[in-house]
């Protein structure tokens, strides 16, 4: 296979790829002949370099199962990296160069991935902290159709890491941070290790925006919001600290990019238009199927929005139980109602009505409305009660507001339903 056309693209000098190496083991069933490009990103790395190049090539040439290449990408390196790259492209088949003058690891991988003619695209950090054993069940998911992106994950229920406290605090509260805010599922958004099908990943890559460390990040939660499948695989990561990133500078910036990605998302512009898989279909050719009228959403909305309705219900009591010792009653429960419906809202956006194109904003705005019409039966119902026992407990107090709770959860329901989420499409189990 001959190398890609040398790559331009506005204010950057880009060089060529390398063609790709032959698979040097037998391809998965279902893999076909699917091609691999293997990116590596690297800005002053002149000393690094090298050791990664030779050590990612001998794993590639020793029973790869994929056609593949290195591809080296230098973010405008103020040292010899740029020759040593150079020059062990030579020495080593199948390693091309690209030269960028601008620095930025999104910048990078946004380039070369988005002009690679691979049919699988991936990229790992230069310090090789990644264990390559984490490879091959990386890229076999996307070589056989089965999910759309795959990410290394430090986190993720088997995996094994070697670093300091501090970088273990960070990570962790970073990727909850995420999964708070977003609702993410995947486990680690920031593990350089990752891979997608090109297919999949050129309409997101229009969308994208960062440059920088949070494009991992930006890739996934537009992954996510549109529906693709990001498989994860459990990595044994070991830190290396020579390092080029500020890690205390990376985090602030990525919480930066979180608020921008919580507007794209409201607006609506984080929509892609994407190839879509077809709907789950049973395999066995004589598979017993429920009927669709008992496969329809409504009983999966009505279990999912009890379930939340009742936790909610559960945890403004608690939270009004708990301010009630500071505040009146009108206050401790506008403040306990406000934080739950904020809460509750969410998650029956996420879970009850998972399959609605509602948007973000209208689904709270409509909570809004909901909201007020809560806060009056509720602080009615506690105040009347008030008025008629003075001298009743704030556990007698509680118990009120959580039976008042209980009507309101059944107006909302019937609201939400017909109203705010109109037109979601049917839950198929």
């Amino acid at each position: 296979m001959t190398a890609s056309p040398h790559m331009t693209t506005s204010g950057l000098h880009v060089g060529h790829p390398a063609p790709f190496r032959p698979a040097t083991g037998s391809a998965l069933e279902g893999s076909g002949t699917a091609t691999v490009d293997i990116v590596v990103p690297v800005y002053n790395e002149e000393r690094a370099l090298p050791g990664c190049l030779r050590t990612l090539h001998a794993r590639l040439s020793d029973g790869f199962p994929f056609p593949w290449r290195i591809t080296v990408v230098d973010n405008a390196s103020t040292d010899r990296t740029l020759e040593v790259a150079h020059r062990l492209a030579e020495e080593l088949p199948g390693v091309g160069v690209v030269h960028l003058d601008r620095k930025g690891r999104g910048l990078a991988l946004r380039t070369v991935w988005g002009a690679s003619e691979a049919d699988i695209v991936a990229y790992m950090d230069v310090d090789l902290s990644t264990g390559l054993d984490g490879l091959l069940p990386l890229i076999a998911p996307l070589a056989s159709g089965h999910s759309d992106i795959a990410i290394g994950s430090r986190l993720a229920p088997g995996a094994r890491t070697v670093r300091g406290p501090r970088r273990e605090f960070v990570s962790r509260c970073y990727n909850a941070i995420i999964r708070l805010t977003h609702g993410a599922r995947f486990t680690d958004a920031q593990c350089g290790f990752k891979a997608a099908r090109t297919e999949v990943l050129r309409p997101l890559l229009r969308v994208t925006r960062d440059e920088a460390w949070f494009f991992d990040t930006e890739l996934l939660l537009l992954a996510e919001h549109n529906g693709l499948r990001v498989h994860e695989v459990p990595v044994d990561w070991v830190e290396d600290v020579d390092t080029r990133v500020d890690v205390v500078s990376t985090a602030t910036e990525d919480l930066r990019g979180l608020w921008r990605m919580a507007r794209l998302k409201s607006s609506g512009d984080a929509r892609v238009d994407l190839p879509r898989r077809p709907a789950p279909a049973a395999e066995h050719p004589d598979a017993v199927l429920a009927p669709s009228s008992r496969r329809s959403g409504l009983s999966w909305e009505v279990v999912c929005f009890a379930a939340i309705g009742v936790a909610s219900t559960a945890g403004q009591a608690l939270l009004y139980w708990l301010l009630r010792g500071w505040w009146p009653p009108a206050l401790a429960n506008l403040v306990s109602l406000l934080v739950l419906t904020l809460l509750n809202t969410e998650a029956n956006r996420r879970l009850t009505f998972r399959h609605s194109t509602v948007r973000p904003a209208r689904a709270h705005l409509g909570a809004g409305g909901l909201f007020v019409l809560g806060y009056l039966v509720t602080s009615g119902a506690v105040l009347w009660f008030r008025h008629a026992d003075p001298g009743a407990s704030p556990a007698a107090e509680t118990a009120v507001l959580a039976a008042a709770s209980v009507m309101v959860t059944v107006v909302r329901f019937t609201v939400l339903r017909s109203a705010v989420f109109r037109g979601c499409a049917p839950h198929r189990s």
